[in-house]
């Protein structure tokens, strides 16, 4: 029973059959294209990657192999100087005499000339003793005084290793006296025959050039690019070289020295980059390859949309044959349906359904017509005994209001009557039958604004009969709202209490001023007084029920705050701002006739 229920709960969940039947196809559709897609993009990517991992791999490759082969002719030269015993016997025999130091001297210079004749991407070509004996270059060439030998680098290296040729990182050599170029140094050391030690070193700087070339010339996409690190991990050959020593740039050579395969992704985002790596048996040097995958994957990318592009059309196609299909099926429901949201919208003389086929939805339409037909009946009942409601209850609200301005007014007849001023009592008795024949004879629920303030103008200058030391009146109405709608009897008993309760216990002349424009789709009236003011707990408690009786402050604001909401809704009504011994403002929002029409169809 259960799983019946869940079921029935997942199937209704839909709006409509017609939407569950597109759902059901739409799903089987999109899960069978996206298993399609799914397995196509990630096999295009795999096969791009792993093409371009081959292809850098060949260059690096190639790019060792070249250093390899260039790097062994040196070594070559290397054993043809180191193994020479004319260049022994000058740096290590102290019998030889001053003509036989010549002799040989001369003769190993030849041979250094011949080298960097044939070779011009050599900068450097030394012997060295440890006693300070050595040939440079041409022989003109001095070693630099202020440099031991002992504590370079490279030249421990090769006494550690005395059978290797060994291969320095890219270095300034200031060795050499006045003669400081970017090299890498190849050195290999001599063997004194007599002593049985390495008490010399062969050394050649190589034009770091050569390096950079080999590996610039190999393509890696326009922003690739070849670097080359020792056995150490330090940088020989870079192209940014100089940013990473100045440490505006750095490179993952941690990465590359640490990493179990010939090959790693980082994940940047767009700046991801492939590494490919190579090391040379021969040299320890490693070669990397750097590639931006955003460039390797171009293809992929031409390729993937040519994907995308074939799923999305074979899903239209799906979809236009699923609309199809499922709109001849649940037509009569979706009829059924329409008749439905009319009923809901309240149109219930377009609800009838005219013809369904005489089926099962054909039984349920001819029970849809009844119903609705009775469904009306009983909306147009329940219309007029709302009106009659709100009618009596408006009726009910103004007959509270009416007795308290009535009592306050006549308090007022009988005051200036006390005086024996009969002319005043006249016009204020005239007065008070033209506002109770506008406030009691018509029974219109809403008057014009132009009406309303005629009646309030007509109260203010009874009061100011009654008050004539204490108050003056400004009415500033903007003409374009007269003609607008406001419920009856609303400014009267909201200027009644800005008078009793603001200005009535003042001790100089106040004003009381009534302000009226509109605002968008609203209209607003203000009545603004500079009398007492109210104090923060009798303001928080202005529209509280129990407030509302003759004495207190807040009279009739209650009953006014709920006429206003009961004819315009609770988005509209008063609201009060006051600061005691400075005046209050009552505010009264209420929509625009075009608005309040417009709320009422929505209602």
């Amino acid at each position: 029973m259960k799983k019946y229920r869940r079921h029935r709960t997942i199937f209704y969940h839909f709006k409509s059959i017609r939407m569950a039947m597109l759902f059901s196809f739409s799903m089987l559709i999109v899960f069978a294209l996206l298993t399609f897609l799914l397995i196509s993009l990630n096999y295009t990517e795999e096969t791009v990657l792993d093409n371009s991992i081959d292809y850098t791999t060949q260059l690096i490759e190639q790019v060792n192999a070249d250093i390899d082969s260039y790097t062994d002719y040196m070594k070559n030269i290397s054993a043809l100087v180191t193994n020479n015993s004319d260049v022994k016997e000058y740096l290590f025999d102290k019998n030889l005499t001053r003509e036989q130091q010549d002799e040989l001297y001369s003769g190993i210079l030849t041979e250094f000339e011949t080298i960097m004749e044939a070779r011009e991407d050599i900068y450097n070509i030394a012997v060295i003793s440890s006693d300070g004996r050595y040939i440079i270059n041409d022989g003109v060439d001095k070693l630099n005084e202020y440099v031991s030998l002992g504590d370079l680098d490279w030249y421990q290296e090769a006494l550690f290793y005395p059978d290797e040729t060994v291969l320095s990182s890219s270095h300034v050599q200031n060795l050499i006296k006045n003669n400081y170029k970017w090299v890498i140094t190849l050195g290999k050391s001599i063997k004194n025959p007599y002593s049985g030690k390495e008490n010399g070193i062969f050394l050649i700087d190589l034009n770091y050039s050569i390096i950079s070339n080999m590996c610039e010339s190999n393509s890696l996409g326009e922003r690739g690019y070849l670097f080359i690190l020792d056995k150490e991990g330090d940088i020989i050959y870079h192209p940014q070289q100089l940013l990473l020593y100045s440490g505006l740039k750095t490179e993952r050579t941690e990465d590359v020295m640490s990493s179990k395969t010939d090959h790693f992704v980082t994940a940047e985002g767009e700046k991801s980059k492939l590494y490919t790596i190579s090391t040379s048996e021969k040299t320890g040097w490693t070669v990397v390859g750097v590639a931006y995958t955003s460039e390797l994957m171009k293809n992929k990318t031409k390729t993937q949309f040519m994907y995308i592009l074939v799923a999305a059309i074979l899903l239209i196609a799906a979809m236009v044959i699923s609309v199809i299909i499922s709109a001849g099926i649940t037509k009569p429901i979706l009829i059924l349906k329409d008749s439905m949201k009319e009923v809901k919208q309240g149109h219930f003389e377009n609800a009838n359904i005219d013809y369904i086929a005489d089926n099962e939805i054909g039984s349920l339409s001819k029970s849809f017509n009844i119903m609705t037909t009775e469904i009306k009946n009983l909306m147009e009942k329940n219309i007029y005994e709302q009106k009659q409601k709100r009618r009596s209850e408006l009726k009910a609200l103004q007959s509270q209001i009416n007795p308290h301005f009535l009592y306050n007014t006549l308090d007022s007849i009988i005051w200036m009557a006390e005086g024996n001023k009969t002319k005043e009592v006249v016009l204020m008795t005239s007065s008070l039958a033209r506002l109770l024949r506008q406030s009691i004879g018509n029974e219109n629920e809403v008057l014009t604004i132009e009406q309303e303030i005629s009646y309030i103008e007509n109260y203010l200058t009874i009061q100011k009969m009654r008050y004539k030391d204490k108050l003056e009146f400004e009415i500033d109405v903007e003409k374009d709202i007269y003609n607008e709608n406001i419920a009856k009897l609303i400014l009267q008993p909201l200027v009644e209490n800005a008078i009793y309760h603001g200005i009535k216990f003042k001790n100089t002349k106040c004003l009381l001023r009534i302000e009226g424009y509109s605002r968008e789709n609203d209209i607003i009236i203000k009545i603004i007084d500079n009398g007492i003011g109210m104090s923060e707990e009798v303001l928080n408690h202005i529209f509280d029920e129990h407030k509302v009786n003759y004495k207190s402050n807040g009279v009739g604001v209650h009953n006014v705050q709920m006429r206003l909401q009961l004819y315009y809704g609770k988005n509209y009504g008063i609201t009060y701002q006051s600061k005691e011994g400075e005046g209050t403002t009552a505010t009264i929002t209420i929509p625009k006739r075009v608005a309040q029409e417009e709320n009422n169809e929505k209602a």
